[in-house]
């Protein structure tokens, strides 16, 4: 077993990430298997050194060791590319140069107070620029997954083992591809890639057998796995756990300060103090 934690230096730790990380920890520990850290540093305007250096101390603090050397996303970006390539010459994707703005128009447009359809990523997009072929033009843009193309070159069943939220054997229809996740973006104009590609690719490079995330990101495994099968990469087990909120059922962020293991660690706390707060055995 190879499990991950796989955080972006774009802010502190805070309980959220210190239970992800102590569970993926344990998960490893008791399969005999192997934990890693990855570094999810494709947004280089936010990624700061000073931010990765503090998430290796918190997670030494915790008593999490993992293998070296570290992956850095911010390093694989030709790997990225080459699968972009692969899809793009498969003729599955396309250019976009929507923003926001336009998505939303575009889906409220003619029906004011319709409700507008939302996926993993936000609002599904509406395939305005699917043959405008702007690639021609030199148009900055961001490149996008035609969906039904994709489904149609993957022609196997879809589905994905669930060992926490729902758990069972999840099925992946097409219907809910093309509903539900839509024309997703695989590489934006300011990144070259995108976290759907980058987590695909990166979770195969690393030979990473059960990924361990929080539930939040349970809708986004169909595109994960469907990505999987187009690239040729194998599917592994899924932990979507549960997520650390505050004492108004709101989830934590890297915004709340408070919550930060640094700040713990300032006043005192222990990291079996840590352990309880989060609700996981002391000893794994």
């Amino acid at each position: 077993m190879i499990t991950r934690f796989a955080p972006s230096p774009t802010g502190p730790l805070h309980l959220g990430h210190a239970y992800s990380a102590l569970y993926a920890f344990d998960l490893a520990q008791k399969n005999t298997g192997r934990f890693l850290v990855r570094i999810e540093d494709i947004d280089q305007s936010r990624s700061r050194p000073k931010w990765e250096e503090q998430i290796y101390e918190d997670l030494s603090w915790l008593g999490i060791s993992w293998k070296t050397p570290v992956l850095r996303q911010s390093e694989r970006l030709r790997e990225y590319s080459d699968a972009l390539k692969r899809l793009s010459i498969l003729g599955l994707t396309y250019q976009c140069s929507c923003n926001r703005r336009d998505i939303m128009q575009a889906l409220t447009a003619p029906q004011e107070g319709a409700d507008i359809p939302t996926g993993p990523d936000g609002l599904i997009y509406p395939g305005t620029c699917r043959d405008r072929h702007l690639e021609a033009k030199g148009i900055p843009a961001s490149l996008r997954l035609n969906m039904r193309k994709a489904i149609e070159a993957v022609q196997q069943p879809l589905s994905f083992n669930e060992h926490a939220h729902k758990k069972g054997h999840i099925d992946i229809t097409a219907q809910h591809l093309i509903n539900k996740v839509g024309d997703i973006v695989l590489a934006r104009k300011d990144m070259g890639t995108s976290y759907h590609l980058s987590v695909v690719m990166d979770d195969a490079a690393q030979g990473v057998t059960d990924v361990v995330r929080g539930e939040d990101l349970f809708e986004a495994t169909a595109i994960h796995v469907l990505l999987q099968a187009l690239l040729g990469l194998p599917t592994p087990a899924y932990h979507h756990h549960k997520l650390i909120r505050d004492e108004n059922g709101k989830r934590l962020a890297k915004r709340d300060d408070a919550r930060a293991i640094s700040m713990y660690r300032t006043e005192g706390y222990s990291p079996a103090d840590i352990r309880r707060m989060v609700n996981l055995p002391s000893d794994p």
